[in-house]
């Protein structure tokens, strides 16, 4: 031999088709092939002509083995241990809802939003927000019902078409 590129070029078909008869996968051939060359390429040792092809073949096996020896040590996760945490992206959309939320709750008149916030954060009963108020029931679970409406509308925004005619005809 003369030449690395001769090398290759006389040797590069078997030893890819010894890689794909060992590995069964075209892109871990082609790998197994590459480094194959690139081992040889880089060794300080002068490769003999007599057993070029056999130290070929040698290599390529090493370099399967390895392989498999690699991907032996490589356990799927489990489902049970994925981060809890949401995506970076779903977090973002999370924050962009909340603030529009915060956003519309400022919009509402100040006694349909402390009408809502007492309901939704401190649970009380209408009765006693009502009382609070200084409304009647029927306006305290009115109020309530209309702010969270609003905050729905706002939460889903193709709601808000659905029920903005509410059933009535538009000219």
């Amino acid at each position: 031999m003369t030449g690395f590129g001769e090398l290759y070029e006389k040797y590069a078909p078997d030893v890819y088709h010894f890689a794909l008869y060992l590995s069964g996968e075209r892109g871990e051939a082609q790998d197994i092939t590459s480094e194959t060359f690139v081992r040889v390429w880089a060794s300080p040792e002068p490769v003999r002509a007599a057993t070029v092809k056999g130290y070929l073949f040698t290599i390529a096996r090493n370099l399967f083995l390895q392989g498999l020896r690699k991907k032996s040590r490589h356990v799927p996760l489990d489902e049970d241990l994925r981060d809890p945490q949401a995506s970076p992206y779903a977090q973002a959309e999370q924050k962009a809802e909340l603030q529009a939320v915060l956003a519309g709750l400022q919009k509402l008149p100040e006694i349909d939003r402390a009408a809502v916030l007492m309901r939704a954060f401190d649970e009380m009963p209408y009765e006693e927000i009502a009382r609070a108020l200084g409304i009647s029931l029927a306006s305290a679970k009115v109020k309530i019902h209309r702010a969270r409406l609003a905050l729905a509308d706002i939460r889903n925004p193709e709601r808000l078409g659905a029920d903005s005619n509410d059933g009535k005809e538009t000219s």
